[in-house]
């Protein structure tokens, strides 16, 4: 499988505030969920653009606002969760910083690894960041 770049998740402190900010840009940014902080829009491009403010907060307890820690994850979309297990392997295992191992987060199946910059990536199995899907559910 050729590895795709899917999705770019910001870690914001408010929502409401950040879709009003990219709506403002040009993006129909969808409002928020009632039973959870988040905005996803799937661009043309099938990126998708998500915003949020408990993803990493809460399944990264090491994570800090930017003076100690990362506002961004770029997420690749692995296939299975079999390939996220094996991704994560590969790569902690060439050294690379694990920052959450592969667990059914509340949304994808997913992983959480550093580049060596520090830039998080995200490794998931999200069937809703498969390339070829349609809507963005």
């Amino acid at each position: 499988m050729e590895m795709q770049l899917s999705m770019v998740v910001l870690e914001v402190r408010d929502v409401a505030k950040s879709v009003e900010f990219y709506r403002a840009l040009g993006l129909a940014m969808p409002d928020p969920r009632e039973d959870r902080p988040v905005s996803l829009l799937r661009m043309p491009s099938g990126v998708s653009l998500v915003l949020t403010e408990k993803f990493a907060s809460v399944y990264d307890p090491a994570w800090t606002r930017p003076a100690g820690g990362y506002q961004q994850m770029l997420e690749f979309f692995a296939g299975e969760d079999a390939e996220v297990d094996a991704m994560w392997d590969r790569l902690t295992a060439a050294g690379y910083a694990g920052r959450m191992a592969p667990t059914q987060t509340q949304g994808p199946y997913a992983a959480m690894i550093d580049d060596p910059d520090g830039n998080v990536v995200l490794l998931t199995s999200d069937q809703a960041a498969r390339i070829s899907n349609k809507d963005n559910a």
